[in-house]
């Protein structure tokens, strides 16, 4: 990060006329937004963030106390910053709006958060748009490869987090050190997970559903009209609804991200001048069903609900 940092930073007056040239050209031939002198720009902010918030992370527990709790809230408001300048800049530079509807669904905990997983940007998107506004804990269930970035690895690693392997079908361990996140959940924390185990997109919705009708036929025949989510996965859910019998469930769901799902897409352009919106829908544990076949079916509905809510706001 260090060396991606300096590169970048000491060849950036060479590299942003270049990036405006390519931009010109690229607008004049196809009337593509200028996404090349944006992505370099946002480039220049990540590397900066990850410089100031490694070097702040460093030395916080200097400066936190002498407990374990001053250092996680410590912890907690730094991630914040690093997410909160990281979504301010790619607001700014690629013109997005962000409508939330439901926030007042989140207080009080403890909760566990289902959240559609679309794009590269989207696990920026609690942190800022949920959790700083409402003083939420988010304990995220995440996938290991995140632990490259830099802030992520230190701080994801001093927050409860549970950072898990992909591939395959999920594992007892997996799934137990899920369980083990959601234990001990107050009022003022919730658990975060992408069910779908990975980004969107149709190739991966196909092969989902292909292998589910070889494996369980029932899940199948009432997923086959999912368009815009991959299925549920149901290890880690599942262990969520086991782990803390008093959290109620909040199902998150958003359009307007899954026309950047990678970065060829941005530079493309259609991250440009995108709204994105949010809706959140709280069910009360009280009324959720005790039996893992039947919970798993209700999961699926409250997937199929999400999967229609899109279709219809989704942009063109």
């Amino acid at each position: 990060m260090v060396a991606l940092y300096l590169f970048l930073w000491i060849t950036a007056p060479v590299l942003l006329p270049i990036a405006a040239v390519i931009d010109v050209v690229r607008y004049l031939v196809s009337r593509t937004p200028f996404t090349t002198t944006r992505l370099l720009a946002f480039g220049l902010v990540y590397t900066a963030s990850e410089m100031v918030g490694m070097t702040v992370l460093f030395f916080a527990p200097l400066f936190a106390g002498s407990t374990r709790e001053a250092l996680l809230a410590q912890t907690y408001r730094i991630q914040a910053a690093w997410a909160g300048a990281l979504l301010r800049a790619a607001e700014i530079l690629f013109r997005l709006r962000f409508e939330v509807e439901g926030l007042d669904t989140l207080s009080p905990g403890p909760l566990v958060l289902f959240m559609r997983h679309a794009s590269i940007v989207d696990t920026l998107i609690p942190t800022v748009l949920l959790a700083r506004p409402t003083g939420l804990r988010l304990r995220f269930v995440l996938k290991r490869e995140l632990l490259a970035l830099p802030c992520l690895d230190i701080a994801g690693h001093r927050l409860p987090n549970c950072f898990v392997a992909r591939g395959g079908e999920d594992t007892e361990r997996e799934i137990g050190r899920v369980r083990d996140l959601a234990k001990g959940l107050g009022e003022r924390d919730a658990v975060i997970i992408y069910p779908e185990g990975t980004r969107f997109s149709e190739k991966k919705r196909l092969r989902a559903l292909e292998k589910l009708a070889e494996r369980a036929p029932e899940r199948h025949a009432r997923l086959r009209s999912l368009t815009h989510l991959l299925p549920v996965r149901s290890g880690g859910s599942l262990a969520l609804f086991d782990a803390e019998p008093e959290a109620d469930m909040v199902m998150i769901a958003h359009a307007g991200l899954e026309a950047f799902a990678e970065l060829v897409d941005v530079w493309r352009g259609k991250m440009v001048g995108r709204t994105i919106r949010l809706s959140l829908r709280r069910y009360p544990r009280h009324g959720l069903p005790t039996d893992p076949s039947e919970r798993l079916a209700w999961l699926d509905e409250r997937w199929l609900e999400m999967d229609a809510w899109i279709a219809a706001r989704e942009p063109g």
